[in-house]
This record gives structure tokens, sequence and C-alpha cells, in this order.
């Protein structure tokens, strides 16, 4: 049995990728420098690959930032503002990544995006009316060449042009009628071009065949890949799927002329039942995706070899569920964690190995050879995951625990009464600036370099500092900074029970922001009082309010890897009744307000709106109230939501019951606040006036403009002046001017 692989981590088993480009941004190393990283990484991963034995590679999975991004490069759709810069093509590249602040102008970054079901961002194309669609990259065929260098002949992997139509953002007249032939006619010119270099296979990426289609998609689609399927030029073609199954369109898609279709069949609720029931053509191979490539934990081969069999048809191929870029590198980077849990575990690397040994077993007596019995003996239980004490909370939990009083309105009364705030609040999402500084004062706590006391002291130096500069600002409501949290979901992590802990095992979340999520082992409980020193040192240093600082249970759970042996609803339960804890804690020392961050609420919601019938919603709201429900009427609870669709499932948001909700916006051009107005959001809301992933520094127009956008949807009374996020991964000084900026902007339309 044959083998593929989607797509692979491209950031380098050091995360080389990431320091290589921030270098390159500072002017420490040259183009040729990061280009040259970023070859090496290339060739590592695809001899890796090789050296498995996968038989289906991928080239043209890199990116310097984002695959979605290297498509608009790929056929000119970059809008003429970036353009204009009269950058090098990588410098126009990072500025629509990144926005661009300097002598050549003033830009903001494309829209940034959930790419679908996972943490991952994809920067959101921009289609006007003045876009001309050539093919004017050599990306794919260009690294195609590079990999038959290095003695690897892939497929090549591409977004598809079904899926980067829909993904795209039309600014202007355009629809997607008006440029989808234009678009195809150009695929086909790079796939003609391929094939005269020597390709025999490329993969179309189309994960938007799994959300609800219509009429008009179907047909969009049969039009497009009836053309492209005209014009292989000899080259077999791969339509890949991912993130669910294509239940509305599998019959049409099995008609055309594809030589591979790749079907998920871990998060396909029904792939199975599709190809058992409609069946499957001779004529074409099945990439079958059975190996997990968004959790960790080890492949069950008993599970996998079964629902091989029950497919029932000989030409398959074994495949990863979508790309591995969602899982660490490799276990080889966890030196300090035991085998005992490691054996449980399978990273990117080590996936590798499963698709081999998987396909290996298929279609012999599988079950007396050794490499299946030792896979099996660790699905006997895990005894020591279990904690009957929190699963006896976890039962005991009524329908009151869900429930806040008073309600909202009377609530919101007590609490502008109580705080005395002005008009328009001012704040910030959180964290400040993780400096070099902060960063080495953890780290060298860790290796036991620094006490405990001197940490303490270092962190309660920088919670100083960070108050007076906010008060020095104006803001009205202020934050202590977070200079003890290495990440949201980790620090939390760290304080609870249950929870398994990596070096570095880094996940790209966007561009060269990676993210080390921790692994949920078993039962989860609060050790101890987590945030309530930092939070009550921050309020002793001001008059002023003072935010405690949450991350909320979804968030937690969606930004972890996830348990495998009970529910999602259950774990969220579980890290709800710890996060309650320390909610109580802050309030009982006088934190008055405190912010609970879901900003991952979305993730796992079904990506079809007809599965939203399903207990996400219906358990991931609830769990939100379970957290916050038992606090006095005067004590504000925030929350804090970006980088997602929020704007269909308002009325469920408006459901958590928070006091105060803040909003990513200001990539998406506020877009989220005709949907507030139309379902007549009760709670307070701050929609970000400024985007904090560009290093760009807003001017005090820009944020007035934003503002009085906002003021002609949302009531004066409910708005507040917040970033779009948290400042954990800007500088000072751009910090520091664009939150002076912010409150002067505060200060303009008060006036």
């Amino acid at each position: 049995m044959n083998t593929s692989v989607i797509g692979y981590p491209r950031i380098g088993k050091d995360r080389e990728l990431k320091f290589a480009s921030e270098k390159f941004f500072k002017g420490e190393i040259d183009e040729a420098g990061l280009l040259e990283v970023a070859k090496n990484i290339r060739k590592e991963d695809l001899l890796k690959q090789k050296e498995a034995g996968i038989s289906c590679i991928s080239s043209n999975d890199f990116s310097f930032y984002d695959n979605v991004l290297d498509t608009a490069f790929l056929f000119n759709v970059i809008p003429q503002r970036y353009k204009d810069l009269g950058l090098s093509e990588l410098e126009t590249y990072f500025a629509l990544a990144r926005g661009y602040q300097g002598d050549k102008g003033n830009v903001k970054a494309l829209a940034m995006k959930k790419w679908f079901n996972t943490n991952y961002h994809y920067l959101v194309p921009e289609i006007d009316d003045d876009t001309v669609i050539s093919l004017v990259g050599t990306k794919p065929v260009d690294e195609y060449l590079e990999a038959k260098e290095f003695g690897v002949d892939t497929k090549v992997a591409l977004i598809g042009p079904f899926t980067f139509l829909k993904l795209a953002k039309f600014t202007g007249n355009k629809k997607i009628s008006d440029v989808s032939a234009k678009l195809t006619e150009e695929y086909i010119k790079l796939v003609s071009i391929l094939a005269s270099k020597g390709a025999g296979c490329i993969e179309f990426d189309e994960p938007y065949l799994v959300r609800d289609l219509d009429s008009n998609d179907i047909d969009l689609f049969k039009n497009i890949y009836s053309s492209i399927l005209s014009n292989k030029n000899g080259v077999k073609v791969l339509l890949q799927t991912y993130f669910g199954d294509i239940r509305d369109i599998y019959n049409e898609v099995v008609k055309l002329d594809l030589d591979l279709i790749g079907l998920d069949f871990v998060e396909g609720r029904k792939t199975l039942e599709l190809v058992k029931t409609n069946g499957f053509p001779s004529d074409k191979q099945l990439v079958a995706g059975l190996v997990n490539g968004k959790n960790i934990w080890r492949n069950d081969y008993k599970k996998t070899l079964s629902i091989l069999k029950e497919i029932g048809i000989t030409n398959v191929i074994l495949g990863t569920s979508c790309s591995l870029l969602h899982v660490p590198y490799t276990l080889e980077n966890e030196t300090k964690l035991s085998d005992d849990y490691k054996n449980h575990f399978a990273f990117a690397e080590e996936k590798l190995t499963e698709l081999s040994e998987i396909a290996s077993l298929f279609g012999t007596d599988y079950e007396n050879i050794e490499v299946y019995k030792k896979n099996q003996s660790l699905f006997e239980g895990r005894k020591d995951s279990e904690d009957k004490e929190v699963q006896a909370k976890v039962s005991a939990i009524t329908d009151a625990d869900y429930v806040r009083l008073p309600a909202f309105a009377e609530r919101e009364k007590i609490q502008k009464e109580i705080l005395k705030l002005p008009l328009f609040p001012t704040t910030t999402i959180g964290s400040f600036p993780q400096t070099q500084d902060v960063r080495k004062n953890r780290q060298e706590f860790k290796k036991g370099i620094k006490s405990k006391e001197e940490y303490v002291e270092f962190n309660k130096k920088k919670i100083a500092e960070c108050i007076k500069l906010q008060e020095e600002i104006g803001l009205d409501v202020l934050v202590h900074g977070e200079f003890e949290r290495n990440d949201m979901v980790e620090y939390f992590g760290e304080h609870l029970n249950g929870y398994v802990f990596t070096e570095k095992a880094w996940v790209q979340s966007y561009g060269t922001r990676n993210v080390k999520p921790p692994i949920i082992w078993g039962d989860v409980s609060r050790k101890e009082a987590i945030t309530v020193e930092w939070s009550k040192y921050a309020k002793s240093c001001t008059n002023k309010p003072v935010k405690g600082m949450l991350t909320g249970p979804v968030t937690i759970l969606n930004w972890s890897f996830p348990r495998e042996d009970i529910s999602i609803k259950e774990s969220i339960l579980q890290i709800a009744l710890a996060i309650r804890d320390e909610v109580l804690d802050l309030e009982a020392n006088g934190i008055n307000i405190i912010q609970i961050d879901e900003a991952a609420l979305r993730e796992k919601l079904p990506l079809r709106k007809s599965d939203w019938n399903s207990e996400y919603l219906d358990f991931a709201i609830p769990a939100f109230r379970l957290v916050h429900s038992k606090v006095k009427p005067e004590t504000q609870i925030h929350t804090h939501m970006c980088y997602s669709e929020f704007t269909d499932i308002i009325p469920a948001i408006d459901a958590m019951d928070a006091d105060v909700i803040t909003f990513e916006a200001s990539r998406s051009d506020l877009q989220i606040l005709d949907s507030l107005k139309e379902n007549n959001f009760k709670t307070e809301v701050g929609p970000g006036v400024y985007d904090i992933h560009s290093p760009r520094v807003p001017s005090v127009d820009e944020i007035v403009n934003a503002l009085t956008k906002m003021r002609a949807k949302i009531e004066d009374s409910k708005l507040w002046v917040n970033p779009d996020c948290g400042l954990k991964t800007r500088g000072d000084e751009e910090t520091k001017k664009s939150l002076i900026n912010l409150v002067e902007a505060a200060k303009k339309i008060r006036g």
C-alpha cells in the first residue's frame, strides 16, 4: 500500500524559519540569507519523508508566511497599494502579511482569519475591480525542480482555485463569476508548465468542499475542474480534501476525470458512509486520510486497519487526514519527557512511521505481528488519567450553576455606578511586550539559574513599570502585563492537574508566531491559585481599576492537544470548574474586573451549518457561564475573541452573558459591527481599533475614523476602546506610541 502526506511542518526542526525571518525583518540578514535557510528546511523535510518510505510527498507546501498568500502572489492578486510601495518581491510579500510603515509608505496588512477549524491563520486575498489575474509567479515550479535536485520526485501541492475564490474578499463590484474563468485559465497554464518540467502529479487542495455547498457552488466547482481536467497534459490530478466530508458534492466529484481523490476519514463524519453507499470508481485511486494530522496521540492500528477493510476497495493509498503543519515536528526534541508519555504520542516525524507501519500491516495476518501488538498495548487504558473527585464535581453541576443573577441590564447599571468609568473607556487586551529581558528571566528561573525570589522580584518590577506606563498614557482600565506567562494556554496548564508539557513541540499559528500547545493527559483540576498574587500586586500599584486576566475553558481546551478517550464536553467542563475557582479567588482579593479570554470559541464548531444542531454550542456557551455565574453583580466580566468568523454566531456570543466583549475587528474592516446591530447585541463591546499583528503605529485620525464607524452601529454607552489583541509580540516603542494615539483618539471622540 502506498502512502501520502498532504503537507509537512515548514518551521524547521528547531524553528529555524521563525528566527531567520525575524532577523530579516530587523535587517540582520539579507534576502539571500533568508532564502538559504528556507532551502535547507525544505531539503530536510523532503528527505525525512523519503527516508520514511512515503510514496507521495508534496512540494510547494512550504511558505514564508501562508500558502493562501503564496497563491495570491502566484496569480497577481496583489492590491495596488502594496505594489505602489516599490519594494522587492519578498518585501512586498511581507508587507501584505505584516503591513508596512516606513519611508516608502504606510499600509495595513491583509485581513487574517482562522484556517477552517484550526488555530492556524491565513491571509485573506483581496480582489478588486482593478485586479488583473495572471500567472506571474514561479514558486510551485521552482520548488518542484528543487525537490528533484534533492532526489525527491514530488506531487506539487496547490491551493485549489475553488477554495481560493471562496476565501477571497471581493472589495469592488466584481463577483466570483467575473473572475473564475480567468483564474481557471491561469491554473491551466501552470499545469502545462509543470507538465513540461516533468511533474507527474498535481495535488489541488480544496478544503472548502467540506462546507455546506449550494447549487451555485457546485456549478462553479464543476466548471473550474471540467476545464482543468480537459487540459491535464498527461499529469495525474489529485483532488485533496480535509477537515470534514464532501457529502454535498461527492457524487459529482467521483464522476470527474480525476486520477486520485483524497478524503478525510478522521473528521469526515460521513466519509466512510459516502464511499460505502455510493461506491468509488475503479479507475481512480482513493487517498484515505486515516492518520490524524491535527492531534498528537498514536494511531490505533486496529481501528485504522478495520476502516481500510470496511472501505472495501483495493486502489487505496493511505494518507494523513490533513497537512501535518498542525502538529509539532518531532518527538526527538523531547529529552525531558519520559517514555511512559512519549510512547503514546506521534508528532509529524512519528506519523511518517505510522503511515509506513500501517501500510505494511494491511493485507497481512497483522494480529500476530509484533509492530501491531506493541501498538495495541498502548490502548489498554491509562489509569493515571482518572480523578474520581473531578468526575464527581462535573456530575454534580446543575442548571442553576450556568445562570448569573441579576440579569445583564441590572448588572450594567450597578457596574457603571461603582466603576465610574468615562464614556468610551480605554483598555488593552492583557499582555504587554515580552521583551528579551522578560523571556530571559523566565528561562533562567526554569533552568534554576535564578531563584524564585529573584524571578518574582523581576516580574514585580516589570508590573510596576507597566502600571506606571499605562497611567502616564492615560488608560482607564489597566492590566498587569502578563510578564510571568509564556503562553495564554500553556501557563494555565502548568498550574492545572492533568496536563503534560513539552520542550519544543512548536506549531505554527501564523507567520513567525509559533505556539506550544500543552497536552491534556488526564482529568483536569486546579492545583493552586494561578494569577491572584500578580493581580493583587498590580492593584497595589495604582488607584485605577486593574483587570484580572484569565484564559477561558473552551480556549484552553481548543489550544491544547485534547484527550481522545473522553468527550470534548467532559474536558471543557472540567477546565471550567478549575477556572471558576480562580475567578472567585480573584474576586475575593478585590479584583472587580476579570477578563476571561475565549479567543478560540469557534474552533470546534462544525464547519457545516447543517451540523450546528450538534451539541457544541449547547455546552461551550454554558461552560463559559459556569466560570463566572457565581460572581457578585458589581464584578465586571470581560471576554475577548479574535481572528474567526463570529458574525453568524453573534446570538450565541451574547448568550455567554459577559458584561464586556472585545473583538478583533481592525483587519476585517469592522465587518462584525453590522451583525452586532442586527442582533441587538446587549453586551458592552470593544471592537479592536488597530491591528497588533503588524508593527505599524496607527495614527490618531485612523483610530478616530474607526471609532466614528463604530458609533454608527454601537451605542456610545456600550462602546469600549482597545487594540484588537494582546501586545505580547510587539516592541516597547511601537506599543507606547500606539496606545498614546488610542487614548488621544478616545479623548477626541469624547469631546
